[in-house]
């Protein structure tokens, strides 16, 4: 019999990312799988968590490799508080529409205490280690909050030549840059001589699980 179970935030994320995987693959992950995409370091942490998973009655695990059955959802609780389904855009090709539905690689459950409404949020999938000082890693899930404007110092999505860039704002006198915050030193701040567009500012990100 399971337990009433309270995840924590990372294991609500690894549940996302798991529940992710399953409709877009339509098969469950082997656990080696799973520790790829999750970015985990060791067989052990994918065990750890699914074993909450499985103990809280969220999942439900056979025989073979490919045995994960998703159960329930930790939102399911109506005491969890209310829901909204966020989308992902995966790749987004150059000159294509942003936020174009075609775009759309699939969906996640975020509670809205933390994609607060009335805004609109998304989901990408971030490439490269030019924020990963701010904690945004190579493969890592953002959810940011769709808007046209931002502050400086805030994390944005802009849109340059039509392709997407997630860096800091810097509004100066003159210009505006955007800045990247890495341990990498080959990553230089882009000074604005042309258009660009604000898509939305990064809320959260979530990291390595």
């Amino acid at each position: 019999m399971s337990k009433d179970i309270k995840l924590t935030q990372k294991q609500e994320e690894f549940f996302n990312v798991l529940a992710d995987y399953i409709r877009r693959e339509k098969i469950p992950p082997t656990n080696r799988e799973i520790l790829k995409t999750m970015g985990l370091k060791s067989p052990r942490s994918v065990a750890q968590y699914l074993d909450v998973l499985e103990e809280g009655g969220y999942i439900q695990r056979g025989k073979g490799a490919r045995n994960i059955k998703i159960i329930k959802s930790p939102y399911d609780n109506s005491n969890s508080g209310k829901t909204i389904k966020v989308p992902i855009l995966g790749y987004v090709p150059c000159g294509a529409p942003f936020l174009a539905e075609e775009n759309i690689e699939s969906c996640v459950v975020v509670s809205e205490k933390i994609a607060k409404p009335p805004y609109k949020y998304f989901m990408l999938r971030t490439v490269g280690d030019s924020m990963n000082k701010a904690g945004i890693n190579d493969g890592d899930l953002v959810l940011v909050r769709q808007q046209m404007t931002a502050n400086s110092g805030d994390i944005v999505v802009a849109l340059i030549d039509d392709e997407a860039t997630i860096k800091q704002l810097r509004l100066h006198k003159d210009y505006i840059t955007l800045e990247p915050n890495s341990t990498n030193a080959d990553h230089c701040p882009i000074v604005l001589e042309r258009d660009f567009r604000i898509q939305g500012v990064v809320v959260r990100s979530m990291p390595e699980l």
